[in-house]
């Protein structure tokens, strides 16, 4: 084998030396220059995307103002000054805090197990960094760009402080923008300690044995431990300091105080397990100490709830609260510059604002002064509190869209369970001054911590009849079109319209009230009356909308207003807004709006707000009187009278009205007085239907709210003074028919009444609903006779209604025209039948069918009615014999007659409206009429012819009854009955006594 020779290895090797460097440095020079141009690329990269990131936070931030160290401070420890309430004349009730409780501490006087747990848990890096964490920061906006999983948060304390003191909760690049630069600038002026402190004051941890919201660590101590904050073992510590995160999740109560079941509770145990993780890992505790810490029983050192000044007043302070937020809210935007306008038409700005009146509120140190008066207000709850007679509970159910229903679960306190909702009877009470507006007291619900709905404020229900007066005759009477004696008819109907058909009816559905006047229609509650007005006043005009909007109505929009239905308060209101719609009758028919919160002053006792009352007049003086009087019917002898017969004062001058909903799911009373108004209501919170007598059980519960309340104050709820009836109102007769003046008829009747008008519209057109005239009856019905008409049938000078005034009042299409008698008693008794005329009898022109089935019992002929129609009458006719001419014996318009018991035959004839005769029907044959025969005579010698006499040759007239026509007695048409057919008994009536 060849070996390589010496020479030309080191020939190669000389050469390749010669080369390499040349490579090295070629390739040296190309990966420099790569690697300088992305060294370029990420510089210039880097400058331009920070100077983007730096020109869009500037842009973020630019509309911060400048705050000042001193304001940044005053703000950060602004959680000192809690907002007082006072009752009505200054009576201190409570703070507003009432339900958001924090007491302050210092840093010394707080474990320093809560303040390691705290920073390892929510800012690890809280000692080191300047107010922000910038990968932390980086973190979150990742996390925010690419939707991906939150882990820790991006917020220091120092952060928290400024979202939670000056700031807002709102989720925006601009809030987290502006959270960041004021979180740097704190951190140049504060020292670790005293931001902590603040950190450890302001945070909210959950809810305390109370089930009360609560910040601060000291009153988490207090209210979830019973110790100071100085105070906590290690597990407890642990406890306090996960709470933050999550403070309603991780609570061991629940918002009524009770403590959560064990799956409740397992949030916030794995959560202070995770914080004894992390003091682990931090070196704040030892591995023995967090064994230690996880074998004590935590859940047994749970405290318990004491007794509170929001538990005494929760629906009150709620409602306060609120109203004041929803002031302070407007202030602070007006101070912004926004206008109302531009404040509720966006959301954001809303809520922006709505979080800065409730900090305003907590935190600002402001005098609340209500118009609440403390002592009727506390004999409301106590008679609430102490009413028997709510009814049973009934499991809460909701209908779905399906059709299905679906059941309401609860949380059993005891087992923290999921059961069936076994809701009770709720009430909703709401007392205010006529005059000013103010509110003077309320029954929010039966227990706030079971629903805390104020249901005297905020939850709209069907109004049912306390609509009427509202919506249908107070307008009406405004308008000219009905007064209180007018008159309308409760009888079946049919309305249709572009939504369907409708038929209302009373609440008795299966009764009808006929003619009735609108006095007694109220004070009846009677429906189908009301549906009537209604839909009469949508046509004349569509003023109805202005009247309800005048009164403080919004809860359905203003296109509802053409269904007639509506009349029947089909529509929903809440029990505030129903009151101050009958506060309006209370005050001469002037509305102004309720209100609570009468002023308002800041920390330095300055006064920011006073309520200034606008009243605004809907009726005037006299149709508002006109219904006032109408509506003390109502408690003096209609639907309301439980209320007054339970009333220790009767002799106040209460006017009010009841109503029931749909299915009876809601029933109310609301009365007015000279001073107040007082509505009241009672149902299930998911609308389930009532049992019976609720109507009665919400009047009792009325009535001992007006007699306690009246105990403690009579100047307020039990004025010696009526209303006052106006000059324009005057007292008038009208007629119980028509509702216009009396007529002569009207009078002979005794069907006149007398009532109070507006002078404007008293009745001046005279009655002409009623007639006297000859009549007849046809079948059931009272018609005019016509000239053709035989007199022997007629009743002389009898009453009926007028068929044209029926025809102009669409009385005419009624579906039962006898649903206009109120009764048949008097006046009314002597009315007969009405609703024809001798337009309406329809000819044929043939003569009606001839009565069959003639029988006698005793002395009484009967005979079956001619099956035609338009007979008002028969006539009888008598022949001696069988052999004989009959001819007439008398006239009647029954179906039976007395012949007395002597022998006859007779036949009987229907006459109808246009005096035409039926054939006549079979003889009847009264008696044996069969002859003996004769022995035979003596022969008598044939006569001479000369002698013998003539025979009786003249034939026999015909009856002159009988018509020359085809029709024989053959001919008549056979009803079914034979003529020996059994005859019915007669009446107690005389048989010859013709009816009309």
């Amino acid at each position: 084998m060849n070996q390589p020779n010496k020479d030309t290895l080191k020939q190669l090797w000389e050469k390749l030396s010669q080369k390499l460097p040349k490579i090295f440095r070629i390739s040296y020079d190309v990966t420099w220059n790569i690697l300088l141009f992305f060294i370029i690329l990420f510089v210039v990269g880097g400058f331009f995307v920070g100077g983007l990131g730096a020109g869009y936070f500037a842009a973020l931030v630019k509309d911060e103002p400048l705050r000042s160290e001193k304001d940044m401070t005053a703000a950060i420890y602004n959680y000192e000054a809690t907002s007082e309430i006072y009752f009505a004349n200054d009576i201190f009730m409570g703070e507003v805090g009432s339900d958001i409780y924090r007491e302050e501490t210092t840093i010394d006087h707080v474990s320093q197990n809560i303040i390691n747990g705290v920073i390892a848990t929510e800012d690890e890096y809280f000692n080191e960094h300047n107010g922000i964490v910038p990968k932390a920061i980086m973190r979150a906006v990742f996390q925010e760009l690419t939707g991906a999983a939150t882990q820790t948060g991006g917020s220091t304390l120092t952060q928290q402080i400024i979202k939670n003191q000056i700031l807002t909760n709102e989720v925006s690049f601009d809030r987290k923008a502006k959270e960041i630069l004021l979180a740097l600038r704190v951190e140049n002026f504060m020292e670790k300690d005293d931001i902590l402190e603040a950190y450890l004051n302001i945070v909210p941890f959950g809810r305390d044995a109370n089930g009360r919201n609560i910040s601060g660590v000291q009153t988490a101590s207090e209210g979830i431990f019973g110790v100071d904050a100085d105070e906590v073992n290690l597990a407890q510590a642990a406890f306090i300091a996960g709470l933050p995160q999550s403070p309603i999740m991780y609570s061991p109560f629940t918002n009524g105080g009770q403590l959560k079941s064990d799956e409740g509770l397992a949030p916030g145990l794995e959560r202070m397990q995770t914080v004894l993780e992390r003091m682990v890992r931090n070196e704040y505790i030892t591995q023995a100490q967090y064994e230690e810490a996880l074998e004590f029983d935590l859940v047994e050192s749970f405290t318990e709830g004491a007794p509170s000044t929001f538990e005494r007043y929760p629906y009150l302070t709620q409602q306060i609260t609120n109203d004041a937020a929803d002031i302070i809210k407007e202030r602070l935007a007006i101070e912004d510059g926004y206008t109302l306008e531009e404040l509720n038409s966006n959301e954001s700005l809303i809520e922006q604002y709505e979080i800065l009146a409730n900090r305003e509120i907590s935190q600002g140190g402001y005098k609340i002064h209500t118009t609440i008066v403390k002592d009727i207000h506390d004999v409301f709850q106590e008679v609430k509190n102490n009413f028997s007679n709510y009814g049973p509970n009934k499991i809460a159910t909701i209908k779905k869209e399906d059709g299905t229903t679906k059941t309401i679960m609860t949380e059993d306190p005891e087992t923290g369970e999921l059961i069936p909702y076994d809701a009770p009877v709720q009430v909703g009470s709401f007392l205010r001054d006529n005059e000013t507006g103010a509110i003077l007291a309320f029954v929010g619900g039966r227990d706030f911590d079971l629903q805390n709905r104020n249901f005297a404020m905020n939850a709209p229900r069907q109004m049912g009849s306390t609509a009427k007066p509202l919506l249908v005759y107070a307008p009406s009477f405004e308008e000219g079109i009905l007064q209180p004696g007018s008159i309308i008819a409760d009888a079946e109907f049919r309305y249709s319209d572009a939504s369907g058909p409708w038929t209302p009816s009373n609440y008795s559905s299966s009764r009808y009230y006929g003619l009735t006047t609108v006095r007694n229609a109220l004070k009846r509650s009677y429906n189908v009356t009301a549906a009537r007005a209604y839909i009469d006043l949508l046509a004349v005009a569509n003023p109805v909308p202005d009247y309800l909007l005048k009164m403080g109505f919004t809860n359905f929009p203003e296109s509802n207003y053409r269904f007639p239905s509506m009349a029947l308060g089909s529509h929903n209101a809440t029990v505030e807004e129903n009151t101050n719609g009958y506060s309006t009758f209370g005050n001469d028919g002037q509305y102004t709006d309720s209100f609570m919160i009468s002023k308002i002053e800041n920390v330095d006792g300055e006064e920011i707000y006073a309520h200034e009352s606008t009243t605004e007049r809907v009726f005037s003086t006299e149709t508002n009187y006109l219904v006032i009087d109408m509506m003390r019917d109502v408690l003096s002898s209609g639907t309301g009278n439980t209320a007054r017969r339970n009333l220790t004062n009767p002799g106040v001058d209460w006017a009010g009205k009841t109503g029931t909903s749909n299915d009876f799911k809601d029933t109310w009373f609301i009365a007015t007085n000279p001073n107040v108004t007082l509505g009241s209501w009672m149902g299930y919170e998911y609308e389930q239907q009532l049992n019976t007598g609720y109507s009665g059980r919400n009047q009792v519960f009325w009535a001992q709210l007006v007699n306690a309340a009246t105990e403690v104050a009579p100047e307020i709820m039990a004025p010696s003074e009526n209303f006052t009836r106006p000059n324009n109102v005057v007292s008038r007769s009208f007629s119980l028919v028509s509702g216009m003046s009396p007529s002569s008829l009207t009078s002979e009747l005794g069907l006149v009444g007398s009532d109070i008008f507006n002078s404007k519209y008293v009745p001046k057109k005279q009655d002409y609903s009623i007639i006297s005239a000859n009549v007849v009856n046809v079948g059931d019905n009272a018609v005019l006779v016509d000239d053709q008409t035989p007199n022997e049938f007629t009743s002389n000078s009898g009453y009926m209604f007028n068929p044209d005034w029926l025809k102009d009042k669409g009385y005419d299409e009624l579906i039962d025209i006898t649903d206009l008698y109120p009764s048949r008693e008097g006046g009314w008794g002597r009315l007969l039948l009405p609703d024809l005329s001798d337009e309406d009898i329809q000819d044929n022109g043939e003569r009606p069918l001839t009565p069959t089935g003639v029988s006698k019992s005793g002395n009484v002929l009967t005979w079956q009615q001619s099956r035609s129609e338009n007979v008002i009458g028969y006539r009888i006719y008598r022949a001696n014999d069988p052999e004989s001419n009959f001819s007439l014996l008398d006239s009647t318009t029954n179906n039976q007659y007395n012949v007395g018991n002597s022998p006859a035959v007779y036949q009987i004839r229907a006459v109808d409206y246009f005096g035409r005769e039926s054939q006549p029907s079979n003889p009847f044959v009264d008696g044996d009429f069969t002859e003996e025969e004769p022995e035979a005579p003596e022969q008598p010698e044939a006569p001479d012819d000369e002698d013998t006499g003539d025979t009786d040759d003249t034939p026999t007239p015909p009856d002159e009854n009988q018509e020359d026509d085809d029709q024989t007695d053959d001919d008549t048409v056979d009803d079914g009955q034979s003529d020996d057919e059994t005859p019915e008994e007669p009446t107690d009536e005389n048989p010859n006594t013709p009816t009309p």
